[in-house]
């Protein structure tokens, strides 16, 4: 399954990945469409076994605090307050849930299954000397290490450290807490600086910490010898807002199959909020580093067919002023299409060669009673010749084009103008900014 991973209709941002058994399960807050804020007052939980990674599999409402028509609220004296970017662990065979509660204490939960329902265990207990971020445990992240103790990341605009008893999961230990795990004063550099959305990991012996630093749209990371750091800083993995509409983002690190992957979030809706869970392969070297990866179209997969259709909003690359967005439970376009626009997809494996010369595409509109015509590139946009064009008429439908044949594994853009060619330089000028068509689907056939 290409990028995002998830059902089309399903929002879920914030995603802290975790292998248990034979599963990896993603947890992670609730965007909702149509939302002017962040997340929702419940959490779902989706999962996908390790031998089949495009099936993923929804189990439903995991933790809420609000009434809904299946179920209670989880919570008592914090009902109707937003639930924010959980974590999961497990301890002695049971999982427990750390949320962060907007306006309270942190919670935890427990089940005696990943997949959850949760439940309410408590709030956090603690002597308020010993925490920070004001007792809110704000985007914290858990880690059980291999001697089984506990250790608990958090914070936002400071990065904060506790350790966690064991014996209960929720009282913070007396004397443990350590501020700052990563540098978040004002003499960092931004690129550097903490801002939030802490996740911990160990791997080997290194201690891993990927959180969001005050650079837009990054997912950064830092690595310590010890749980409670320094952690320092070693690099970012991802931005989410390289040549696409970026905003915050959130999630972290994960072995399947012996192969490592980043888990994060894009925005949709021309909003930073609405957010939708995608993936990466990554690389960690033997020096502890990871290299930066681009955001792809590709999921788990390492080529896409160009020969199958393919929904317009698995596109990695949006510039211009193009978003994607929500039109019906069935439906997310690219709108906002004008003169100029590039709309990019990674990679496609367009086989081996074959004895034509050429082949057509198809890309399914909504017309806006313009015309339009999209130049298709492989691989380079800006320095080279389009590989073919697409004619886009006035009404809704599905509209042809030929392109020269592609062997092997390209990158595929589209670059839509007005028939300015045809037209005087005033009405050339006027079509500019003018939305020329929006983008459902599109697919290559030879």
């Amino acid at each position: 399954m290409p990028n995002p991973i998830l059902p089309a209709w399903e929002y879920i941002p914030d995603g802290e990945p975790r292998v248990f058994g034979d599963r990896v399960y993603l947890y992670g807050s609730h965007d909702r469409a149509a939302q002017s804020d962040f997340c929702d007052y419940k959490l779902k939980v989706w999962s996908a076994p390790l031998d089949d990674l495009n099936n993923w599999v929804c189990h439903g409402h995991s933790f809420h605090t609000r009434d809904d028509r299946d179920h209670k609220s989880d919570t008592e004296g914090m009902t109707d307050r937003k639930l924010f970017a959980p974590d999961v662990i497990e301890k002695d065979g049971r999982y427990y849930l750390y949320a962060y509660i907007v306006g309270s204490k942190g919670v935890v939960g427990v089940s005696d299954k990943p997949e959850g329902p949760f439940k309410l265990l408590s709030q956090y207990k603690y002597d308020p000397e010993d925490a920070g971020d004001d007792g809110i445990y704000n985007d914290a992240g858990v880690l059980v290490d291999d001697d089984g103790r506990v250790y608990i990341y958090y914070g936002f605009t400071e990065s904060n450290f506790n350790e966690i008893d064991p014996a209960d999961m929720y009282t913070i230990k007396k004397g443990s807490y350590k501020r700052a795990v990563i540098d978040d004063s004002d003499n960092a550099p931004q690129e550097q600086r903490f801002f939030e959305a802490s996740s911990p990991r160990k791997i080997g012996d290194t201690y891993y910490l990927i959180y969001s630093p005050c650079v837009g749209s990054r997912l950064a990371y830092a690595t310590s010898d010890k749980p409670q750091g320094p952690f320092k800083y070693r690099g970012y993995i991802i931005d989410n807002g390289v040549d696409f509409p970026g905003g915050n983002d959130h999630g972290s690190v994960c072995n399947i199959n012996g192969q490592w992957y980043i888990f994060y979030h894009r925005m949709t809706n021309n909003t930073i909020m609405s957010r939708r869970a995608c993936v990466e392969k990554i690389e960690i070297l033997p020096d502890g580093t990871i290299p930066t990866v681009e955001m792809t179209s590709l999921g788990f997969e390492d080529s896409l067919d160009p020969f199958k259709p393919y929904p317009a909003d698995i596109a990695c690359v949006l510039k211009g002023g193009c978003f994607i967005t929500e039109k019906d439970i069935f439906t997310r376009s690219i709108v906002n299409i004008t003169e100029g626009n590039v709309i990019g997809y990674k990679y496609f494996d367009f086989g081996e060669d074959f004895s034509s010369k050429t082949m057509k595409i198809a890309l399914k509109v909504r017309g806006m009673g313009t015309v339009a015509k999209v130049a298709v590139y492989a691989d380079d946009y800006e320095n080279s010749e389009p590989v073919g064009y697409v004619d886009i008429g006035t009404g809704d439908g599905v509209y042809t084009g030929v392109v020269k044949s592609l062997t092997g594994r390209h990158s595929i853009y589209f670059v839509p103008t007005a028939f300015s060619d045809e037209l005087a330089d005033w009405i050339a000028d006027y079509f500019k900014n003018k939305p020329l068509f929006e983008l459902e689907e599109f697919v290559f056939m030879k």
